[in-house]
């Protein structure tokens, strides 16, 4: 793992172009409809802390697929994975040099999925004609077949590029079979110092997070239409906070960015003491916490487990879950996440423009 530091810094190819290099990424394959068909969530004596997925075969199946990936692209290495209910959450990492795409060698993975999944719909369909797709009644083919053949044994080796479902049924009665896993895997690439261990962080407590917004559903719903000064937010966490007698904002000014770059360190120093004992005092503070300084006061804030609002540069997604650092502090009520925006898949960078934005809308807020 520490070899891959020495690697140059390397970005994602503009459309049309492909990446063939030595790089780690972080792939996620979604059931479209979300419904639980990889695995059951158990949580032993509602401990978030225990909880563990138990696979389905189509789970297996499809953990089956990935195990298979480095027998056709021997250049990738899974680093760590989890399986949660509804989808796949994976990191790999392209070794060396290949000749073909991450994107293709992704496409491929897919469609090694949607076998499984067509052979899953198959033999789950009310419908399902053993034997082949013939013109006969779907009840009398049944009752003359009352053996139910098992899951797997309509699939071919995931090393294999077999198809003994599809040879069964004929391409028209195959591809008419839902594929459960109808969009490409998202590939987000990890380029920056510390993003693997983050990430790898993040897969592992997969379990322990879905487990903890089942126990405690409210403070994760997403909440749309609050209305705060005249301005219509999104909202995730607890909504009670905005009902505090006492507001402030966190916001590190350039002044004091100019004045400790200068080495006079004193009044930066004041101001964010100055935020933490007003936390202490009981003032919910308010900000986007955009810079490292105010990053620092916010994990003072989590740490020392203060109340305090979040300004998000971006909406709020289907399924959404609060960041790593914030996400225990949301579940204990102590965390209000606000965006005015609508989700957008694209946003990558938060811009001058928000920044300018979020800072005012955090002021509007402290002076309710």
């Amino acid at each position: 793992m520490e070899g891959t530091a020495k690697h140059a810094q390397w970005h994602w190819q503009e459309e049309g172009t492909s990446w063939k290099g030595v790089g780690i990424y972080h792939v996620t394959l979604t059931v479209t409809s979300r419904e639980p068909l990889l695995g059951t969530l158990v949580i032993p004596d509602s401990d978030p802390a225990q909880a563990r997925v138990e696979l389905t075969e189509l789970g297996r199946a499809l953990l089956e697929c990935q195990r298979s990936l480095p027998l056709f692209c021997p250049e990738i290495q899974i680093l760590q994975y989890c399986l949660m209910p509804d989808h796949l959450h994976s990191i790999w990492y392209v070794r060396c040099s290949m000749e073909k795409s991450i994107r293709y060698v992704a496409q491929g993975f897919w469609r090694a999925a949607k076998k499984a999944g067509r052979a899953f719909s198959y033999m789950h369909s009310p419908s399902r004609l053993i034997g082949g797709a013939t013109n006969e009644n779907p009840a009398s083919t049944a009752a003359a077949n009352p053996a139910s053949p098992p899951f797997l044994s309509s699939l071919a080796p995931a090393s294999s590029r077999e198809n003994p479902l599809r040879a069964r049924l004929g391409d028209e009665a195959y591809y008419a079979l839902p594929p459960l896993f109808t969009e490409v895997p998202f590939l987000r690439p990890l380029s920056r110092r510390g993003q693997l261990q983050a990430m790898i962080h993040y897969v592992q407590l997969n379990p322990q997070r879905l487990a903890t917004k089942r126990l405690m559903p409210g403070f994760f719903h997403v909440q749309e239409g609050i209305v705060i000064a005249g301005r219509i937010y999104a909202a995730v966490g607890n909504i009670l906070l905005l009902q505090a007698k006492q507001f402030a904002t966190v916001h590190v000014s350039h002044t004091l960015v100019d004045e400790a770059a200068q080495g006079r360190h004193q009044p930066m120093r004041n101001y964010m003491n100055g935020c933490v004992l007003a936390a202490r005092q009981g003032t919910v503070m308010v900000s986007p916490f955009i810079s490292p300084q105010e990053k620092a006061v916010k994990e003072v804030l989590i740490k020392e487990q203060h109340p305090f609002i979040v300004l998000a540069d971006n909406g709020f997604r289907d399924y959404y879950k609060p960041p790593t650092d914030l996400f225990d502090a949301v579940a204990a009520g102590r965390v209000l996440l606000l965006s005015p925006w609508e989700y957008n898949a694209g946003k990558r960078h938060i811009s001058r423009a928000d920044c300018v934005a979020l800072n005012a809308m955090a002021e509007e807020i402290a002076a309710m």
